[in-house]
């Protein structure tokens, strides 16, 4: 894969950046830190429109509705925050325990029928949003679930492990359908909305990083071939480990989060749009 155009660098963060999210659109994207603050930036340019302020611990994750309304964060204060929003109760209306292995990470399914759960023990459930209850649990992974995002018809799931591989679910049967090994911790991956294309973004956790090994070219977005398994590209940048990816909407760019506190937006060049894997 040719190298994309130069990157845009968003520096909004003092700590390692925990989640990047683009609006429906995709001309808003939204970065939580574990700094406590979440920042608005425009796509296009990386120009900063806002920041929401008002959290007391790290923030872990960002998501914003619709039609980009209201925006939602979730913290270690224990609390999740509704920004920009008239809303009369902030109370939860479902709330759904869950003793053996705590949630990681979490996304609607299609039609909002229930929501696809990632485990620290390697277990994805499957739980009703109307109930609660445990629809379907599968184990395909041995360590903890970094990330779940879905594909944007929302009938595929791709997870991020610790156990060094990211794998491809259908989401309403949670049928193991693809997987991508690599030799580092996968904190995130992605999936292209218009390409048979995944990106993922690892490396080791901070405290596992000693200084010798910051070298560059450790911490690099890999993209594989989502039908054929296979790797086709990286992309470096990042002085650490990357925490967090994502596809713009139209599938044209993507952002990447780190460890080092930046988020960076990648354009891709002409080529990557000719590229397809030889069968």
């Amino acid at each position: 894969m040719s190298h994309p155009l130069k990157p845009i660098l968003l520096q909004g963060h003092e700590r390692s950046i925990t989640q990047i999210k683009y609006n429906r659109e995709g001309d808003l994207i939204f970065s939580v830190a574990k700094d406590t603050v979440a920042n608005v930036w425009y796509s296009v340019n990386g120009e900063r429109l806002g920041t929401y302020n008002g959290h007391t611990g790290a923030l872990w994750c960002v998501d914003c509705d619709w039609d980009t309304k209201n925006v939602l964060t979730g913290s270690a204060d224990n609390s999740c925050r509704l920004w920009d929003c008239e809303t009369e109760d902030n109370q939860p209306y479902l709330t759904v325990p869950c003793a053996e292995s705590k949630i990681t990470s979490a996304v609607w399914g299609p039609l909002g029928e229930f929501v696809i759960a990632g485990h620290e023990n390697g277990e994805i459930n499957q739980f009703s949003a109307k109930s609660g209850e445990v629809l379907k649990k599968v184990k395909e992974h041995n360590k903890q679930i970094n990330d779940i995002q879905t594909s944007v018809d929302l009938t595929m799931v791709i997870t991020a492990s610790k156990d060094c591989s990211s794998k491809l679910f259908d989401s309403t049967t949670l049928d193991h359908i693809k997987s991508f090994k690599t030799e580092r911790p996968v904190n995130s991956a992605a999936i292209s909305p218009i390409m048979d294309h995944v990106v993922m973004g690892g490396g080791q956790e901070a405290m596992e990083v000693t200084t010798t090994s910051t070298r560059i070219g450790k911490f690099e977005a890999r993209f594989f071939h989502a039908a054929y398994e296979e790797e086709f590209g990286r992309v470096k940048g990042h002085f650490g480990p990357i925490n967090c990816v994502a596809f713009h909407p139209d599938g044209k760019s993507y952002s990447s989060g780190g460890e080092d506190g930046y988020t960076r937006i990648h354009h891709f060049d002409p080529q990557y749009f000719d590229f397809e894997l030889e069968a």
